[in-house]
């Protein structure tokens, strides 16, 4: 049980920055109550998967796609650049994933490997990335103004 407690902790927080760096980089107007429900399907799908048993990292892949078709269902922008805009938002996060954790483990002279081994740190070292992402995401949309009438709902 914690388990799921520790991913979804972790999970719908990185979520919601990265469905909002996407619907930021589509210039679709965020609206979090909405960026927040998808959210959490994403990380519900997300940890089905990755109980799965299936090659690891295809949660991944899964995720691009469905994060991709549900932009596509509920704005006007097409699949081709909600494909981009989600790639483009994961790459991000894989990028400050990375970035956290060599960043802390040459701070406190541990191996980033230890990360990946303790549940409660992995979901500590997945929070400030989530923050950045959710902080990145109305950056992004100050410089690329949301245009009108971009939702469906």
């Amino acid at each position: 049980m914690s388990q799921i407690l520790l991913f979804y902790l972790q999970g719908i927080p990185e979520m919601t920055g990265v469905v909002a760096c996407c619907l930021a980089l589509a210039r679709v107007k965020l609206r979090w109550g909405v960026i927040l429900a998808f959210a959490c399907v994403l990380a519900t799908v997300i940890y089905i998967i990755r109980n799965l048993p299936v090659t690891f990292g295809l949660h991944s892949v899964a995720a691009i796609l469905l994060t991709a078709l549900l932009i596509t269902r509920f704005t006007r922008v097409p699949f081709s650049t909600s494909f981009i805009v989600a790639f483009a938002s994961f790459a991000l996060l894989a990028l400050l994933e990375v970035s956290v954790y060599e960043l802390v483990g040459q701070l406190l002279n541990i191996e980033s490997s230890y990360f990946a081994f303790t549940p409660y740190t992995r979901m500590l070292m997945g929070l400030p990335q989530a923050i950045i992402l959710i902080v990145i995401a109305p950056v992004i949309a100050r410089y690329r103004k949301p245009l009108e009438g971009m939702w469906k709902i």
